[in-house]
C-alpha cells in the first residue's frame, strides 16, 4: 500500500534560512520545493515569514520576525521600510551594501563572457540619506484615506509616505503640505477603476545648491481653478517652491506624464548647480537624483575621455547636457544627441548660460542621428554614451564602433545591459580598459557604472574565432 504524503500545514507560516540576495536585493532561499523571495532578509539569517503569494515555481513571503539576524544587519533608519519596500538594503550595513553592488557588476561581466574586465571597489556616495533630489509620487485613496507615495512592490497599492529618509528634506515638506491642502480643499484624486479624478501624480524636483523646488501636478483633466488654489497655498506655505506646473494625462495606462504641460505659477523652470555649471531644468527633464555623485561621475568621465581642444566629440543620450558641458569646458567640439526635445532645448540654453559656444545638440532618434553623424565624423572621434536602463540599440553600438574612437566612455545604471553592450562592442574591436562602479542610490540595489574603452583589434579577431 502506498504511503500517504505528509500533510501540509493549514496556515501560511514559513521558517526560512536565507541563502543569498538576488539582483533586486531580496532574500532568496528554497522551501516547499519552490524559490522563496523575502524583502529585508539577508544571507545566513533565520526568520519567520508569511506567504503573500504562491506561484507554480516561486513564493513571495513577508518577513514577520528575525530569529537569527545577520551580523551585517543594522537598525532601520526608516519607520515605513517594511510597508514601503522601496529600499530593500536599508537594514544592511553600508559596507555590505557596497560589496553586494560590486558582486552584481562582477556577475554581469562574467555572464557576458568579459573575463578580462576587472571590477574595483564601489565608490560610496557622500550621503547615505537625504540624497534624492527628485520624487515621482502617486496620489490616490484607499478606504477613503488619501495616500501620496510609492506603489508597494508588485501591486497598485499606494504606500502613504511620510518623512522618507532618502528624500531631500524639502521634498518631504512639500508632500506634507500638498496632502494637507488636498484634504482641506476636498480635491478629487484619480480612481483607476473609474478612470476619473483630478490629481494623479505629484512630481518634485529640488535644487540642493539653491534650496529651491519645482513641482508638477499631473492631472487626469484640466481644472485650472482648483489647481490654482492648491498651487497658491503650496507657495504660501513652502516659499522655496519657485515653479508649479500642470501636466495633463487623461490616459488609462501606466505612463506618468501626458503630452501637455502648462506653467501655472512662478518660474518656467528650475535653476540648479551641477558641479561647476549652472543649469536649468524643465518639469520633464531628466537629471540624476543624487547631485553629488553625479558631479563625481561627470568629472571622472571627463578625466577618462581626455577631450582635446577643437576635436569632435559625441555625447549620446545627452539629456540636458551635464556631461557635454564638462567636455566642452575642456575645449572639445561636442555634439549631443537626445530624443527628448525639451531636454535638447535646455541643453542648448545651458551651454549658452555657461559661455560655451562649442556645443550643439540634436533632437531625434539616436540610431538615425548617429548614422548620419558617423558618415561625416573622422575616425578616432571620442564618444560618451549614457543610455537608459535598457542600454543601447545594437545598431547604435555598431555605428559608434565603426568610428574606432580613440577613447569611449559608457555610463550605465544597469549592470546587465552594460555587460551585454560591452560584449557587443568587444566583438567590434572596442575593449574595456577600466571599469568603475559608483553607489548612486544608497539603500537600494541599484548601482551606476562607468567603463572606459579603446580600440583592441585583437578582440575582434578572437570573437570571430569563437564564433
Amino acid at each position: 500500500m502506498k504511503k500517504p504524503a505528509p500533510k501540509q500545514p493549514h496556515d501560511n507560516h514559513l521558517e526560512l534560512t536565507i541563502d543569498r540576495l538576488n539582483e533586486d536585493g531580496l532574500g532568496v532561499c528554497r522551501s516547499m520545493g519552490k524559490e522563496v523571495l523575502t524583502w529585508g532578509a539577508f544571507p545566513g539569517e533565520k526568520l519567520e515569514a508569511t506567504i503573500l503569494h504562491k506561484g507554480q515555481r516561486r513564493i513571495i513571503a513577508r518577513r514577520q520576525r528575525v530569529i537569527q539576524p545577520s551580523p551585517l544587519r543594522r537598525p532601520s533608519p526608516c519607520r515605513q521600510a517594511q510597508a514601503c519596500q522601496g529600499c530593500p538594503l536599508i537594514e544592511l550595513q553600508p559596507r555590505a551594501q557596497l560589496d553586494f553592488k560590486r558582486q552584481q557588476v562582477i556577475r554581469a561581466m562574467q555572464e557576458a563572457g568579459l573575463k578580462r574586465v576587472t571590477v574595483p571597489e564601489v565608490i560610496a556616495a557622500p550621503q547615505e540619506l537625504g540624497y534624492r533630489t527628485s520624487a515621482k509620487l502617486a496620489i490616490g485613496r484607499r478606504h477613503r484615506h488619501l495616500r501620496i507615495g510609492l506603489y508597494r512592490r508588485g501591486s497598485h497599492e499606494i504606500v502613504d509616505l511620510k518623512n522618507c529618509p532618502l528624500h531631500h528634506p524639502l521634498i518631504n515638506r512639500i508632500i506634507d503640505v500638498v496632502r494637507e491642502e488636498i484634504l482641506h480643499q476636498k480635491l478629487s484624486v484619480w480612481d483607476p477603476r473609474q478612470g476619473d479624478g483630478l490629481l494623479r501624480y505629484l512630481l518634485i524636483r529640488v535644487s540642493p545648491a539653491n534650496n529651491r523646488a519645482l513641482v508638477t501636478l499631473v492631472t487626469g483633466r484640466r481644472d485650472y481653478r482648483s489647481l490654482t488654489h492648491l498651487a497658491k497655498w503650496l507657495q504660501k506655505k513652502v516659499p522655496e517652491v519657485v515653479a508649479i506646473h500642470q501636466n495633463v494625462n487623461p490616459g488609462s495606462g501606466n505612463a506618468i506624464l501626458g503630452r501637455e504641460t502648462l506653467k501655472m505659477l512662478g518660474a518656467p523652470d528650475l535653476r540648479d548647480q551641477l558641479g561647476d555649471f549652472t543649469v536649468h531644468l524643465g518639469p520633464t527633464s531628466f537629471l540624476q537624483v543624487n547631485h553629488d555623485q553625479a558631479a563625481r561621475i561627470y568629472r571622472q568621465v571627463t578625466d577618462w575621455l581626455q577631450p582635446q581642444k577643437g576635436e569632435p566629440t559625441l555625447d549620446l543620450y545627452c539629456g540636458i547636457g551635464g556631461i557635454a558641458l564638462h567636455l566642452a569646458a575642456k575645449g572639445a567640439e561636442v555634439t549631443g544627441v537626445e530624443m527628448v526635445e525639451e531636454a535638447v532645448h535646455y541643453a542648448g540654453q545651458n551651454a549658452k548660460r555657461n559661455g560655451l559656444d562649442n556645443c550643439r545638440f540634436i533632437a531625434g532618434d539616436t540610431a538615425r542621428v548617429v548614422a548620419e553623424l558617423v558618415a561625416r565624423l573622422p575616425s578616432g572621434t571620442r564618444v560618451v554614451v549614457n543610455p537608459p536602463r535598457t542600454g543601447c540599440a545594437p545598431e547604435v553600438l555598431e555605428q559608434v564602433a565603426s568610428l574606432q574612437p580613440k577613447k569611449m566612455v559608457y555610463v550605465s545604471c544597469n549592470p546587465q545591459t552594460l555587460a551585454r553592450d560591452l560584449a557587443i562592442l568587444e566583438s567590434h574591436g572596442m575593449g574595456v580598459d577600466k571599469l568603475q562602479p559608483y553607489d548612486m542610490f544608497p539603500q537600494t540595489p541599484h548601482v551606476e557604472t562607468i567603463a572606459l574603452l579603446s580600440p583592441h583589434p585583437e578582440l575582434r579577431k578572437s570573437r570571430k574565432k569563437r564564433k
